[in-house]
């Protein structure tokens, strides 16, 4: 019997589908691995949505990394009650993902040193973008440094979880 799929569309089709396990599993650790913070900036939230997010960009690449985080956090922003920070988040989020993905392709050497510097990347990305959105939301310049400290742990949690485990994870990916 003629198979109607040609290796283009199972390409594309296996591309959706990791794009959508992965959209997925950060909204799955955003929603369900988290902590509300009562004490930081708006209250505040310390999640593990970063650690899926960085498996996807380093293991899968800049585009399902973006993907990941800005469709996985920002639907999260949407559904709990976070909604004026969805379009942010996506933004934020989603130049996260494809940040670390890029450092990830693109820079040689040692790859946990590439893993980490990739990580140190997004969370520049991701203090000072929620930074400027809290002065935005807030109209407040002293407020937002309240988030700081939980956005920072976030995202170190998440490279120390990912980092040593990543170019194994990409090995087996690269397997299948």
């Amino acid at each position: 019997m003629d198979s109607t799929f040609t290796p283009r569309s199972t390409s594309k089709t296996k591309t959706i589908v990791i794009n959508a396990l992965f959209i997925a599993f950060t909204l799955a650790a955003t929603m369900f691995i988290n902590i509300r913070l009562p004490i930081m900036g708006n209250g505040g939230l310390i999640h593990l949505g970063n650690v899926p997010l960085f498996i996807a960009a380093f293991v899968f690449g800049k585009r399902t990394g973006a993907v990941a985080g800005a469709f996985g956090m920002g639907l999260f922003d949407l559904i709990s009650g976070w909604t004026a920070w969805a379009p942010f988040t996506f933004i934020i989020v989603g130049a996260m993902g494809y940040v670390a993905g890029l450092i990830s392709e693109k820079v040689p050497g040692n790859r946990v040193l590439v893993y980490s510097l990739a990580v140190v990347a997004a969370l520049v990305i991701k203090i000072v973008g929620y930074y400027f959105v809290e002065v935005i939301l807030y109209s407040n310049w002293i407020q937002p440094f309240g988030s700081i400290p939980g956005n920072f742990l976030q995202v170190v949690v998440a490279g120390i979880i990912v980092v040593p485990l990543a170019e194994r994870l990409r090995k087996i990916a690269r397997q299948m």
